[in-house]
């Protein structure tokens, strides 16, 4: 049974969900990232980057970051259509994955850890200012994508959906006016009605649930 490491409200809501969706039997491993968990040399043994998620197959070979969890699981149950059919979608998808990982998360980290772009406390708050910005700009992209469409790849709901809702919590969490983004905000209570993501939300105890 593999086993998935992740931490409560940290990205790796996106291949909790993900996997939750494939229907596979898993075995979900809290590492809580606020008690310092993903440092220890027990989790560094099984992802010496020290970070979530980290999805351990029963081989023992292990697998890091959303973008490849997110796609392993969709290519081992073809039968969920978690991605699409045809080899263009499929890159495409993988594509917004990749932006959702190198371009809005990285925003997000500018307000959330600045201490992360420079030694000078006095310049942390205007990174924070800026990573505001360019993260809700993100945001504002996400709801475009999804406006016409009932998911964020169009007709079909794909990995690239649960990857989408970390972002809306996360923007939701720092006030931000996330519930202005009227396509990405419907979409959320479409999320919500889906039993795989409520079953996380729920173990993860997510404030989403009350959004």
């Amino acid at each position: 049974m593999p086993t998935l490491f992740y931490s409560p409200g940290a990205c790796s809501m996106a291949s909790h969900i993900t996997l939750e969706e494939s229907g596979a039997k898993y075995d979900p491993k809290p590492v809580l990232l606020a008690k310092g968990e993903h440092l220890t040399p027990e989790y560094k043994k099984i992802n010496p980057r020290s970070k979530v998620p980290a999805l351990r197959l029963d081989d023992g070979t292990v697998i890091t970051e959303n973008t490849a969890i997110l796609q392993w699981i969709g290519r081992s149950f073809p039968q969920k259509n978690l991605l699409p059919k045809d080899d263009v979608g499929q890159v495409r998808c993988i594509s917004t994955c990749a932006w959702l990982s190198n371009s809005v998360h990285p925003a997000f980290t500018h307000i959330f850890r600045p201490e992360r772009f420079t030694a000078d406390e006095s310049a942390r708050e205007g990174i924070k200012e800026a990573g505001k910005k360019t993260f809700f700009a993100g945001l504002q992209e996400i709801d475009g994508l999804i406006k016409g469409n009932e998911w964020v790849m169009g007709s079909q709901f794909t990995v690239c959906d649960p990857y989408a809702l970390v972002f809306y919590g996360w923007g939701s969490r720092i006030e931000l006016p996330v519930k202005e983004l009227k396509n990405y905000t419907a979409w959320k209570e479409r999320m919500l009605q889906r039993p795989a993501v409520r079953t996380v939300l729920e173990r993860e105890k997510s404030p989403l649930l009350a959004a």
